[in-house]
């Protein structure tokens, strides 16, 4: 006799293609192709750091990178306020800094309030990356309303808020 959580084999169905075509899958494959073309769009903006844009145009910047660029605030962030939001480990989000901080996109910097914390910062050519996202998502969403057509794409943009319960 086999425990309730088993499913015999015998009962799932010969057809798989359920598990290319779910949903998950698919915000999964749309939000990889939106960041893929956010990367490449900075990769080319003219405005963005020479440095960081060639980080971008080969694949040096990866989805965990923007984690930053999505979360710290403009005025800084504490190190376990980023990871939180990013929904990350305070060690994992530390990394990532330490690549940021190489490339000069953040500093960290003492804590005005609390000597044991570090304060995460935007460099100049930090700003200048975060002005090259906020152009590269603006161009990346109006692709996608062409894609689909205004009327679908405010119909995603509310299903996906209210599912994602924001």
């Amino acid at each position: 006799m086999l425990p309730d959580a088993v499913t015999p084999l015998t009962s799932i169905p010969n057809d798989d293609g359920w598990r290319q075509t779910h949903l998950g899958r698919l915000l999964g494959h749309a939000m990889r192709r939106f960041d893929t073309r956010v990367q490449a769009l900075m990769a080319h903006d003219a405005e963005v750091p020479l440095a960081l844009s060639h980080l971008a145009a080969r694949g040096q910047v990866s989805a965990a990178h923007i984690h930053i660029t999505r979360h710290l605030a403009v005025t800084g962030s504490r190190l376990q306020d980023l990871a939180d939001a990013a929904g990350m480990s305070k060690q994992a989000m530390g990394k990532l800094v330490d690549q940021c901080v190489a490339w000069g996109l953040v500093t960290r910097e003492a804590d005005a309030h609390d000597g044991r914390a570090k304060q995460v910062r935007f460099t100049p050519a930090g700003l200048a990356w975060l002005g090259g996202f906020q152009r590269a998502v603006r161009q990346a969403e109006a692709e996608l309303r062409h894609a689909v057509g205004e009327e679908v794409a405010t119909v995603i943009a509310l299903g996906l808020e209210a599912y994602a319960g924001s």
